[in-house]
């Protein structure tokens, strides 16, 4: 099998010297059984339950110039097609194709398709839970100017074909995108900023135009002996079409090393919401663009995952519980979630602001160098405010469970071949 794979490589490459080949894969069902996921589930609703798979074949390359990245994918739900079908009903994408220029030392140009994971993940992330993942389109050029210190600058132009002439872009995401993003380590302490600009097409009078918004902010973290802490803030200015935007978010999180094996601490985080009251042509809820949400307030996906956008915003205190060894890891994390904006009643008056709160138990183990299990139980306690913004039943048990199991070979690894 290294042979025929060697092989492939060497029609494909011709002649090389000095350099890296890398072919992995990764196979990752999971397991879900959703009774109130994401919503409070109504009345005379029943769970569902099914295995969805995330199946991927990376290519890695590198030289001391260049390096080139595919990974292809496929997402399915077992069961999605019958067993004698020909076809996959998702087929196989490209998550990540891209070419990494090396043009000196310190300074890279990543052009194609790629993912973009910056600090907590909050802004920027790949979405590693969901199946399909993210990934853009893109020109990253990074620079480093010492180990200490390293600036990123990304542009992403998108249109939805080649055409000859503009025609509207449908597809609900950024038609231009760029940030900068700037991190520091001085010690202890890391210093990250970043500034981010979308220009989104939207319809007037049914004319295409472009609305541009902004999103700048800070993070900073601290990590000395057993101790770790680190805080954010972020605006967001501009327009979402023909509404202002203006818009805030703050976080704060302190940890600390019981032992060689426990952990625990507590946090907050803040995002601005919309009064539902409110009369002006302004939106105050803050987005979280491309973050990795799904790791951010409750693991049950009721904010900010495809959901909770443009809406009263969110207040989230949490604390947490950790255990890990080598092979096992174990995690406690209870949320209590309240509205940053006023919520209405079918009356028309304002209820309280708590949401409720959520229990997410987790755990792992790691089978082999290759294979790991996860799974996790997680149960939201909800209010009649939650029940208003969100419809479903607070009264009806609401949970979740879940069990996966991730493969992740290396199939095949050389370096240093040389091929005439």
């Amino acid at each position: 099998m290294k042979k025929i794979i060697l092989f492939i490589f060497i029609l494909v490459a011709g002649k090389i010297s000095a350099q890296q080949f890398d072919l992995s894969a990764e196979i990752r069902p999971r397991f879900e059984f959703r009774n109130g996921y994401g919503n409070l589930i109504p009345d005379n609703a029943d769970p569902a339950s099914f295995v969805s798979q995330r199946t991927r074949l990376n290519f890695g390359f590198q030289h001391d110039q260049l390096k080139l990245f595919t990974s292809l994918q496929n997402v399915n739900v077992w069961g999605d097609v019958a067993t004698l079908s020909k076809t996959a009903q998702y087929g196989l994408v490209f998550h990540e194709a891209y070419g990494e220029i090396l043009a000196t030392s310190k300074l890279s140009f990543k052009l194609g398709r790629q993912e973009f994971n910056y600090d907590d993940e909050r802004i920027f992330g790949a979405v590693g839970w969901a199946q399909q993942a993210r990934s853009h389109d893109a020109l990253l050029m990074k620079y480093a100017a010492s180990e200490n210190h390293q600036v990123h600058l990304g542009l992403a132009l998108n249109a939805s074909e080649e055409t000859n002439f503009e025609v509207p872009y449908e597809i609900s995401q950024y038609q231009n995108m760029e940030f900068i993003w700037y991190h520091g380590k001085f010690s202890a302490l890391n210093i990250s900023v970043l500034a981010l600009n979308q220009g989104m097409a939207f319809q007037r009078d049914s004319v295409q135009e472009t609305a541009y918004n902004q999103t700048f902010g800070a993070r900073l973290s601290y990590a000395k002996n057993k101790l770790k802490a680190d805080g954010a803030i972020y605006i967001q200015t501009g327009e979402l079409g023909t509404t202002t935007l203006s818009a805030w978010y703050a976080s704060a999180n302190i940890g600390y090393g019981l032992s060689n094996l426990f952990n625990a601490g507590a946090g907050f985080e803040y995002l601005s919401g919309t009064d539902q009251n409110s009369r002006k042509n302004e939106s105050n809820s803050f987005n979280p663009w491309f973050g990795t949400n799904h790791k951010f307030n409750g693991l049950m996906d009721y904010f900010y995952v495809g959901n909770h956008i443009n809406s009263v915003g969110l207040t989230d205190v949490y604390a947490f519980g950790e255990y890990k060894n080598k092979a096992f890891s174990a995690a406690l994390r209870p949320h209590l979630f309240m509205a940053s904006g006023v919520i209405l009643s079918p009356e028309d008056k304002i209820m309280d602001s708590y949401l409720g709160t959520e229990i997410d138990f987790t755990a792992g183990y790691q089978i082999n160098s290759y294979a790991g299990l996860k799974l996790g139980y997680s149960q939201m306690f909800a209010t009649e405010s939650m029940e208003t913004l969100k419809s479903g039943n607070a009264d009806n048990l609401n949970n979740w469970a879940w069990v996966m199991v991730t493969i992740k070979p290396t199939l095949f690894s050389a370096s240093k071949a040389k091929i005439d």
